[in-house]
């Protein structure tokens, strides 16, 4: 039996996935798992028995994440879940940025009285009118679920797409458009493109990555497009950009203080994965995470763990263990499992960083005894008998 603790309300559709091994708590203390989407845990204290939390969304910058990974307990998150979403928002933005949509829209409200309207719109619609989206130039920083989604429509919309990620993945590669051309420096997208939109995480080489130098390297008239993070932007230098009419338009999915209002900011209310589809499913991602991990022991889409998965253990028994990353630790381990005399039937071993991850199955019992002498190994966070 599981218990688990819905910090925010998780889509109905992705709590059907729990079986009745899955039970709800109302208290966090007592959960092996917690699901959550927005809510800020850094203040949180967690129990000993909190083995996993799952982001239901891709971004985790309301869990503390070392903090969990020494208390040995995997944060998820759901890459991909909503990328369609966001990628529909894209296409609105740079659509809403080419054309003042949104200033005819307020015109016709302002106007609604006039019974003339239809007739004064005619006169009227010049002073919103833009240019068309096809055989424009769009560069896409960040290829990953979302960017390379947003690369394909584009191209389908007629656009001419660069795009750059020197970190593409084998997965990204194969879907992405072969129309697509490959920029081999970012620098190659901010001279030629006429709107650029960026889909990277938020690190210490990505904040403020868009700033007064990248700015310059841009094309007079370009529209910039932020459906990722705020702080890749540096505001105050987007304002000058703007006001200078470097930038034409900045579509951002982020209003802050100091960019709600600014003319030729275009700021929506982080709309960007809420839809329907995208809560279901990254509810249904993060709880099949869950459950896998809880029960087999796999870890997939972890943001301060290794990934490692071994599938179903079959009719062996097995162990994992959540480790700092040294040297040594498998031979601890081993040399352990041979002192009690048990054979090792399969075993995989994962890093990340300054953490460590270890499966083994074992072909017999695992008595709880061999758990308690391998959780006295120095380094050991933690380690479960899952199967």
């Amino acid at each position: 039996m599981y218990h688990y603790y819905c910090l925010n309300q998780i889509s109905e559709a992705g709590m059907e996935g729990m079986t009745e091994q899955y039970v709800p708590v109302s208290d966090p203390g007592k959960a092996d798992a917690i699901l959550v989407r927005s809510a800020a845990m850094h203040d949180m204290e967690f129990s000993p028995e909190l083995k996993a939390i799952a982001r239901a969304g891709a971004g985790v910058n309301n869990i503390p994440l070392d903090k969990c990974a020494e208390k040995g307990i995997v944060v998820f998150n759901t890459p991909g879940a909503n990328a369609n979403g966001v990628k529909e928002l894209v296409i609105a933005g740079m659509l809403l940025a080419s054309r003042d949509i949104i200033g005819g829209i307020n015109w016709v409200q302002e106007n609604e009285e006039d019974g003339n309207i239809a007739k004064d719109a005619e006169k009227a619609k010049k002073a919103f009118a833009g240019c068309e989206l096809e055989g424009k130039k769009l560069g896409v920083i960040g290829l990953g679920a979302i960017g390379v989604l947003v690369a394909n429509a584009a191209t389908h919309l007629g656009m001419d797409v660069y795009g750059f990620d020197p970190y593409v993945s084998v997965d990204s590669a194969w879907r992405l458009s072969r129309n697509i051309h490959h920029a081999k420096t970012v620098d190659e997208l901010y001279k030629n493109c006429d709107y650029i939109t960026i889909h990277v995480p938020a690190m210490d080489s990505t904040k403020g990555m868009i700033d007064k130098n990248a700015l310059g390297l841009m094309k007079k008239g370009v529209i910039v497009l932020n459906f990722a993070r705020d702080v890749l932007v540096n505001e105050e230098d987007m304002i000058d950009a703007l006001e200078s009419g470097q930038v034409r338009h900045y579509v951002t999915d982020f209003p802050t203080p100091v960019i709600a209002g600014v003319k030729g900011a275009i700021v929506i209310p982080h709309l960007g994965a809420s839809t329907e589809e995208s809560e279901d499913n990254c509810a249904k991602m993060a709880v099949r995470q869950i459950m896998d991990y809880l029960e087999y022991g796999n870890i997939r889409n972890s943001v301060n763990y290794p990934d490692c998965d071994m599938g179903m253990p079959g009719e062996n028994k097995r162990i994992v263990l959540l480790h700092y990353n040294k040297p040594n630790m498998i031979g601890q381990f081993t040399r352990i499992l041979a002192d009690d005399n048990m054979n090792i039937a399969d075993m995989a071993n994962k890093s990340k960083g300054g953490y460590a991850y270890t499966m083994i199955d074992i072909d017999s019992e695992i008595p709880e005894r061999v758990a308690d002498d391998l959780r006295q190994i120095d380094g050991v966070l933690r380690v479960r008998i899952v199967n």
